[in-house]
């Protein structure tokens, strides 16, 4: 009875794996025909599946052909559509100003609180400079399953 039931739990998360992995699909520009200043080239997100109460952290690779002296990063996170979360970060502190041109990684990193619920999110990131003006804008869509990945260790 027990080899039954431990066959009926593995069964159960083979279904369900494809729910669990938080996963980053790739991003797209904001405006696919906008020139912008900074060119991102680039996304690596670790840990990669995302887990619920531990430290993610984006890392952005960018070239641009303009020096940067300052500015922000406008962080916007929705759920099923729905805008749950803004916040902006000081641009030199994800990467070193002044940035030169050419090419540079933007660092930023987030922990998820543990009663994140699972399910598709979009994060748009909008690169402004001291004055304001956009110099680059992404977006990326993850998921974040109904079982954190740590959890799956326990079973």
């Amino acid at each position: 009875m027990a080899q039954m039931k431990s066959v009926v739990v593995l069964f159960a998360l083979c279904l369900l794996a494809p729910l669990i992995a938080a996963k980053s699909t790739g991003f797209q520009p904001c405006n696919k025909k906008a020139d912008y200043t900074v060119k991102v080239t680039g996304l690596d997100i670790d840990p990669s599946p995302i887990s619920r109460g531990k430290k993610t952290t984006f890392e952005i690779a960018a070239s641009t052909n303009k020096a940067i002296s300052g500015g922000k990063l406008k962080i916007e996170v929705s759920y099923f559509g729905f805008h749950i979360h803004t916040e902006d970060q000081n641009l030199c502190e994800q990467t070193g100003c002044p940035v030169s041109v050419g090419d540079f990684l933007v660092s930023h990193s987030q922990e998820l609180p543990g009663i994140t619920p699972p399910g598709n999110y979009n994060l748009k990131m909008t690169m402004l400079d001291a004055d304001n003006k956009q110099l680059t804008c992404i977006t990326f869509d993850f998921s974040i399953g109904f079982i954190a990945p740590e959890t799956l260790a326990d079973i």
